[in-house]
């Protein structure tokens, strides 16, 4: 989505810079030289005129309010599945330039348990994917100490609860591996939300377990699909910096309608 970023911020900008001279100064030559009817009025000036509120307007509600993402991936399943279209709150985490994700009015931070949207920092310079928006859950806050373990979250010692709601064949989303699974419930500050684990990883654990000291200024984040995702367990941690705001709504998906509406635990 960075390329449509970087598109309307540059037309925004282009038919408002024709929007502003046509206002201040081509309208009154007009005027003085006795030209009023609308077939005078050049025609880049005519789209600048017609164009620049709607682009700003979307502009300002994507940039600052609420922009809509699809989730490509099955790493947040069972909580997003692939072809979800979700709304995110652009204020949540502090007000934002387009492009940049600098911020410029800080408003809050991420609570334990957000779905957060941010860029994701890469696991190297070289890491095609850096700056692509992923989806994950805020599991670690700064300063915390976290542990995974057998598909138990532990923060500061204390392990979450874990109440499995059923057993099934589960896998990434795009097909299913055939591999005996569980869905369960994660118990996560005020967030309680599904997990999903493969039983394996249950018993014996997998290369996602592990323990992890959350430095200042930083979030440890993981996917609740926690054996098909690439998270902060892998990469590392994720730089405030690198947030882009809070999903809270699924508002379509093309392939089960009845998940319109539905808000992100």
């Amino acid at each position: 989505m960075r390329w449509f970023e970087i598109l309307l911020v540059t037309l925004t900008l282009l038919s408002g810079l024709l929007w502003a001279l046509d206002r201040w100064h081509l309208r009154r030559r007009r005027e003085q030289a006795g030209f009023l009817a609308r077939d005078e009025i050049p025609w880049y000036i005519d789209y600048a005129n017609a164009f620049f509120p709607v682009l700003l307007a979307i502009l300002i509600l994507r940039s600052f309010i609420a922009e809509p993402f699809r989730i490509p991936t099955g790493s947040m399943i069972p909580t997003l599945k692939i072809g979800d279209f979700i709304l995110v709150n652009k204020f949540a985490y502090g007000l934002r330039l387009p492009i940049t994700n600098t911020k410029i009015v800080p408003i809050g931070l991420p609570e334990r348990g957000d779905v957060a949207v941010f860029k994701y920092p890469g696991m190297g310079p070289d890491d095609p994917d850096k700056g692509v928006d992923f989806v994950k859950r805020v599991i670690g806050l700064p300063g915390d100490k976290v542990s995974y373990h057998r598909g138990v979250v532990s923060i500061n010692g204390e392990p979450l609860k874990y109440q499995v709601e059923a057993q099934q064949e589960i896998g990434n989303g795009t097909e299913q591996y055939g591999m005996p699974g569980v869905v369960a419930w994660e118990q996560l500050g005020e967030h309680r939300h599904l997990v999903q684990n493969y039983v394996q990883s249950l018993e014996v654990g997998n290369q996602g377990d592990g323990e992890f000291e959350v430095p200042a200024g930083q979030y440890l984040v993981m996917g609740d699909n926690r054996d098909n995702s690439l998270d902060g367990r892998f990469w590392g941690m994720l730089p405030e910096a690198n947030l882009r705001g809070k999903a809270f709504l699924i508002w379509m998906n093309f392939k089960d309608l009845s998940r319109i509406g539905d808000r992100i635990p």
